[in-house]
């Protein structure tokens, strides 16, 4: 036998305030959150920010003063980036509930996020996919050996 509509709507209506809780508590977990990284080098540390923004760079053991100008940029770059990546799946993962379908009420589908175009590929890959270090790391090709006298 079937649940009476009135039923069924007091139920989704309670889910649906729940689920509002949640993604209250969640917004305000996601604004406190930061994720700090160190280059593979060991040089340089960045802090990613909620909404990805680099909110802070470290320069460890003034390694920095051994580097040529291109080697550091690499370093700065490598570990924004990382950092940048380690909050997008974090959000990724805080957000993940939402998009669920609900088990107790089957009219609450959930909803389906396009994380790599929100985010890009990247945030997709598994972490070994993801090349670290000063012979494979992208930022360091990427800059070569311009700008070297």
């Amino acid at each position: 036998m079937t649940e009476p509509l009135e039923k069924r709507l007091e139920k989704a209506m309670a889910e649906l305030q729940a689920a509002q809780e949640a993604v209250a508590r969640t917004e305000r977990e996601l604004r406190s959150a930061s994720f700090s990284v160190l280059s593979s080098d060991r040089a340089v540390r960045a802090t990613s920010g909620p909404q990805g923004e680099l909110t802070g760079i470290e320069f460890l053991e003034n390694k920095y003063r051994d580097m040529s100008p291109q080697e550091l940029a690499a370093s700065v770059l490598e570990a924004a980036s990382a950092a940048r990546l380690k909050m997008n799946r974090h959000v990724m993962k805080a957000m993940a509930p939402f998009t669920e379908p609900s088990s107790n009420v089957p009219e609450l589908k959930g909803f389906e996020l396009d994380w790599e175009r929100v985010f890009g590929p990247e945030v997709l890959r598994d972490d070994e996919d993801t090349p670290r270090g000063p012979a494979t790391s992208a930022w360091r090709d990427a800059l070569g050996d311009e700008g070297e006298d």
